[in-house]
């Protein structure tokens, strides 16, 4: 059989991975919609927001798993059925009158996600090596990127006709399943536990590092998601199309700096990148949180989206640098934990911080903790660069 042609397999992948930024923003700006339709519920502010981050807690419970399993059987099967469960699970609440069945479809979800962003993680890796791959990674986060503005701008147009409207954009799904199989071949690599060979050594002591700053990253960003909807509310803004618009500024600016990551890499290292990231978020949220007005709430938006576009590619850079090939499954499943993970954890900590400071009060001290982890990793990297720069002048 012809493998199939180059850029048809990375178009695959790239509609791929626009279905994992679907799994929140799609129905984000339907939120305050969904809490009116279930407003008799006791403590609906909390399930309401659990609608859009619970399916991260089950992508961080499964995707693990999924990385053991695709490094002992192969990438390719588990992503076909990923990709329909996330249809089914996806689009069901769309015609369902129960929030407990609503949040049980929206954990199957979970589960579809970390089988297929650990596996497109995986078969990128795979595919690409070196300068390519990070050409690829930026690739990738762009599409994720233009994917949540169109389908946060969708879900917020189909939120305005009517709260169930926005979950029939998940049977996308069903779209993607031929293309993945014509296109996206099983790779030739070695497989781990399968072979019955010894443990792979992993990298912990940077692994550790990526995995943490994966997860503290996607924390703070998840405000933007799950809260800014209610701040444009407070704000006077009842639009849900509004709102969706708004928060795919973001993305729609991170999707540009993310085509240029690769050209960013050659010039900075990991935790450069991490210092311009966090400090690009740090301005945007503290213009956000003094925002009294929709075009500096945007204004805001655009800012903070110049650090999110380098995010998710460093991070999968970073890891898939450092995985040995045998383990690669493995490693990308403990980073989409992490990543997803954080999204959960992000509105259970966000809400008695909101009940103490307001909305706006979450997003300045979010920026102050993004402030000092730009500081940190500043530090950090201009200590590395004076002692290389010590050694390559002792060498001489």
């Amino acid at each position: 059989m012809r493998p199939p042609h180059p850029t048809l397999r990375l178009l695959t992948l790239l509609l791929v991975s626009m279905m994992t930024i679907m799994a929140s923003a799609a129905i984000s700006p339907s939120l305050p919609r969904l809490r009116m339709a279930f407003e008799w519920v006791p403590g609906i502010d909390l399930w309401v927001r659990l609608v859009v981050s619970l399916p991260a807690l089950f992508t961080a419970m499964g995707a693990p798993l999924a990385g053991v399993l695709i490094d002992r059987f192969g990438r390719k099967r588990l992503l076909v059925a990923s990709v329909a469960l996330y249809g089914v699970a996806g689009s069901l609440p769309g015609v369902l009158t129960s929030l407990p069945l609503i949040l049980v479809c929206r954990a199957l979800l979970g589960l579809a996600v970390g089988g297929l962003m650990t596996t497109a993680a995986a078969l990128i890796a795979d595919y690409y090596a070196g300068p390519e791959r990070g050409v690829v990674l930026g690739r990738q986060a762009a599409f994720m990127g233009v994917g949540g503005f169109v389908f946060m701008l969708g879900g917020g147009l189909l939120a305005d006709m009517h709260w169930r409207a926005p979950f029939a954009v998940y049977l996308y799904a069903f779209l993607i399943l031929p293309l993945i199989l014509l296109f996206l071949p099983e790779p030739e690599v070695k497989r781990g536990a399968a072979g019955g060979g010894a443990r792979v050594a992993l990298p912990w002591s940077t692994l550790w590092q990526v995995y943490a700053l994966a997860m503290v990253g996607m924390m703070i960003f998840y405000l933007i998601p799950v809260q800014l909807p209610f701040l444009l509310r407070r704000l006077g803004v009842q639009s849900s199309a509004m709102a969706g618009l708004a928060v795919g500024v973001s993305t729609v600016v991170g999707s540009v700096v993310s085509l240029r990551y690769a050209r960013v890499r050659q010039v900075l290292g990991y935790r450069s990148i991490m210092a311009v990231l966090f400090a690009c978020m740090a301005l945007g949220y503290v213009l956000v949180g003094l925002s009294q007005s929709y075009a500096a709430v945007v204004g805001g938006l655009a800012v903070s989206g110049l650090g999110q576009g380098l995010l998710t590619p460093n991070m999968a850079n970073w890891a898939g640098e450092v995985a040995p090939e045998a383990a690669r499954g493995r490693v990308m499943g403990l980073l989409t934990t992490s990543l997803f993970l954080g999204q959960f954890v992000s509105p259970l900590l966000a809400q008695p911080l909101i009940g103490a400071v307001g909305l706006g009060g979450a997003f300045l001290a979010a920026g102050g903790l993004l402030s000092a982890l730009a500081g940190t990793f500043g530090a950090l990297a201009w200590h590395a660069a004076r002692e290389r720069s010590g050694a390559v002048q002792g060498a001489e």
